[in-house]
C-alpha cells in the first residue's frame, strides 16, 4: 500500500508578489527551497490563510536571499502581496517507510526569514 505524506512545509510565508501574467507557479526564495527540501518544478499545494483559498501549483526558483514568494498566472487570483500561505509538498511511501519518515517543517515571519524549523508537529491540545 502506498501512503501519501506531508514531505515539507513552508509555514505562513508571506506572499510579495501576485503576477498574473506570467507563466503559471509559485516562485520561492532558492534558499527557501533548500531548507524544506522542495525541487523546482515539485508540485506543492498552496493554502491561503487570509481568505481560505486553496491550489495546487508547482515551486519554481527565486532568487536566494530574495525572500520572494511569488504566486503567479491564474493562482495569483488567489492570493495577494501580504497574504499568509502555507505551502506543502507531499510524497508516497510505502507504510514502513511512513513509519520512519519525518517532513522538513519551516516557519517563516513575516518577512520570510527563517524562525524556527522542525520535523515534527506537535500533537494538537484541546
Amino acid at each position: 500500500m502506498q501512503l501519501t505524506l506531508l514531505k515539507s512545509k513552508l509555514h505562513r510565508a508571506c506572499v510579495t508578489d501576485a503576477e498574473r501574467d506570467y507563466e503559471g507557479s509559485c516562485a520561492i526564495d532558492a534558499d527557501l527551497l533548500d531548507a524544506a527540501g522542495v525541487r523546482p518544478y515539485e508540485q506543492v499545494d498552496v493554502y491561503n490563510v487570509n481568505n481560505g483559498e486553496r491550489f495546487t501549483t508547482y515551486a519554481i526558483r527565486a532568487e536566494p536571499g530574495t525572500r520572494v514568494i511569488s504566486v503567479n498566472g491564474a493562482a495569483a487570483h488567489l492570493a495577494s502581496p501580504g497574504d499568509r500561505v502555507i505551502i506543502c509538498g507531499y510524497a508516497a511511501m510505502t507504510e514502513a517507510e511512513a513509519d520512519v519518515y519525518q517532513p522538513d517543517l519551516v516557519y517563516l515571519d513575516a518577512d520570510n526569514q527563517i524562525i524556527r524549523t522542525s520535523h515534527v508537529i506537535a500533537d494538537q491540545a484541546v
